[in-house]
């Protein structure tokens, strides 16, 4: 199993029929870019479950295909060379819109661990498929002990925030138990604001 994101990257999660490509920059501070191909009837946020980023804006560029863009329950539909953003803390999902596949580029800003959050649970999908279900919804033993790793990275949209930290908090002691575990750990705080070597 992948343990450690590297730039190249390229995971499908048969699932949501979505493809990462993580071609950007690793743990830049500034920003977290990379790409998601969605294949027809693909979508993106977790099958499609409404959430929020509370700490980054979302940019979507679209290169080819179209995607549905659905923010506070509006519906915005983005075409090939379009671009849209999420503004933080906003309730939202994205799905393809098209017949055939849609590319795209996601940034965040600022970029928090973004990379490394996405790239877990892809990891997972692609290699504990039996921590899903057949709709590819995480277990929630494993959501909360992701969602509790990368506190402050995404959450459901609905539940108070306060909450869902105090029952993720709650749960992941059992869901280590259980035998879940991540497979690409948040980077330490550390290492983030460690000079490069070229510094």
């Amino acid at each position: 199993m992948l343990t450690e994101l590297e730039r190249g990257t390229k995971l499908r999660n048969a699932f949501n029929k979505e493809t990462f490509v993580f071609s950007g920059p690793v743990d830049d501070p500034s920003v977290a870019r990379f790409e998601v191909i969605l294949e027809r009837g693909g979508s993106g946020g977790g099958n499609a479950l409404l959430h929020v980023h509370p700490g980054a804006d979302e940019h979507f560029a679209v290169k080819s295909g179209r995607i549905k863009i659905v923010v506070e329950g509006r519906e915005q539909i983005v075409e090939a060379g379009g671009s849209a953003v999420v503004p933080r803390g906003k309730p939202h999902f994205f799905a393809n819109a098209g017949d055939g596949a849609a590319e795209l580029e996601i940034e965040f800003r600022p970029a928090q661990q973004q990379l490394r959050f996405f790239a877990n649970f892809a990891t997972l999908a692609v290699h504990r498929p039996e921590w899903f279900s057949s709709k590819g919804d995480p277990n929630f033993l494993a959501i909360a002990l992701v969602l509790h790793t990368y506190r402050d990275h995404l959450y459901l949209a609905g539940p108070p925030i306060f909450l869902q930290k105090f029952i993720f908090a709650m749960l992941t002691p059992l869901a280590r138990l259980r035998g879940y575990r991540m497979a690409i750990e948040p980077l330490r705080e550390e290492r983030q604001l460690a000079p490069s070597p070229a510094e």
